[in-house]
């Protein structure tokens, strides 16, 4: 093995460390497995002590086998919870770096508020401190995949998209807490009840073993999932908002926020206040992800039919934050929109604006839908009324 200490400092994350094919960001993993392992979680063979890549000495690659999975961010891994068989995801936190993070994670994820069905905060599940570094936190959470994977199926899926993310900044701003980097990627669902033979943490449209082929799953309609806020590494609570708190704005994953932008004399952007941000936030995710797509990046893959939300959208992005609307100003424009759609756009089949469709696909659309109708299934699904 690669003497660690003779490794360069400026290795790139990803970069294999040792000859096991472990990355920097990986090592930490199996250095703690067996404290995990103590704690009550398991961690995939590739991070076990003794581990020996199961490819070596064949004609497979590393691509081809579960073992040669490694981790898309290396501050968070997959993990199996021993008690119950549960897949859950364990988050490294430096509390030097993100001091609030913690703290807020766990006010709203575990205890009396994790319990309010409007919060959509990522759950809480424990906390475990690392033994050998005590600015160090791991969280333990539900085991989550993109908001948008699977692709919605119907408009009236999406509709419940939106009406979940806006209750959880409502569930936010409403205790002061603003959530500072709303994009895409901090924005995501259970899919334990979508896919009841779960899925490959980091491959999610596999099965979990990998090599069996395809996760089988359920439509949003058949089987209603929670969407969840996550990523409170920037978040901030606020005594009041009367006047409204000023921040240093700190560039998270959306950069187009126009009060974050340098004067034109080059000049700093001046605090300010990040409620409207938020909103700004969710009006650009709904603009790229759904109206208009993103130029050279999925502008060719946007979608059909979302024209509903472009004047609300437009608004929530106001260059001025003074001009936009509050999130309870958001929720009840959302709310006449959502009255506004028919059953059967509801029911509808979102496509994408470009590609060549399969014109067998809208038939098979409605034979799945005449089946919801005649079982009473509703045109806009409902975590909620799934679990009574």
């Amino acid at each position: 093995m690669t003497d660690q200490a003779n490794r360069s400092p400026t290795l790139a994350l990803n970069e294999p460390a040792d000859s096991e094919v472990l990355t920097i960001g990986e090592i930490f993993w199996r250095d703690h497995q067996v404290w995990l392992q103590e704690q009550g979680y398991t961690l995939r063979p590739r991070y076990r002590p003794g581990w020996v890549p199961s490819w070596q000495g064949t004609d497979k690659d590393c691509w081809d086998v579960e073992d040669g999975q490694g981790l898309s961010r290396a501050v968070i891994i997959d993990a199996r919870r021993l008690r119950d068989g549960a897949d859950v995801c364990l988050k490294k936190i430096k509390t030097k770096i993100f001091p609030f993070e913690h703290g807020l994670s766990t006010l709203l994820g575990s205890g009396p508020l994790s319990e309010d069905p409007q919060n959509h905060s990522v759950p809480i599940l424990e906390s475990l401190q690392v033994p050998d570094d005590e600015s160090l936190v791991i969280i333990v959470m539900p085991l989550l995949r993109e908001y948008c994977q699977p692709r919605f199926d119907t408009f009236g899926e999406a509709v419940d998209f939106f009406s979940q993310i806006f209750e959880g900044v409502k569930f936010l701003h409403d205790r002061n807490i603003a959530h500072r980097d709303l994009n895409a990627t901090n924005i995501m669902m259970d899919g334990s009840k979508m896919f009841p033979d779960g899925y490959h943490p980091q491959y999610p449209k596999m099965n979990r073993d990998f090599y069996s082929g395809r996760a089988r799953f359920y439509t949003r309609t058949q089987r209603p999932p929670k969407y969840h806020i996550i990523d409170f590494g920037l978040s901030r609570q606020y005594d009041t908002r009367d006047p409204p708190p000023l921040e240093i704005p700190i560039v998270g994953g959306d950069k187009t926020v126009p009060e974050f932008r340098f004067t034109k004399r080059g000049k700093p952007p001046k605090p300010c206040d990040p409620f409207p941000t938020d909103i700004y936030y969710l009006g650009n995710l709904i603009l790229r992800e759904f109206v208009e797509g993103i130029p050279f990046v999925n502008y060719s893959n946007r979608l059909k039919g979302f024209e509903f939300m472009r004047d609300l959208a437009q608004d929530m992005t106001a260059k001025n934050p003074s001009d936009r609307p509050t999130i309870d100003e958001v929720i009840e424009r959302f709310a006449a929109i959502r009255k506004s759609l028919n059953f059967w756009k509801l029911r509808s089949r979102v496509v994408k604006m470009r590609g060549f469709p399969d014109p067998r696909r809208p038939f098979r659309h409605w034979y799945l839908r005449i089946g919801y109708i005649l079982r009473c299934i509703p045109a806009i699904p409902s975590y909620q009324r799934a679990c009574q």
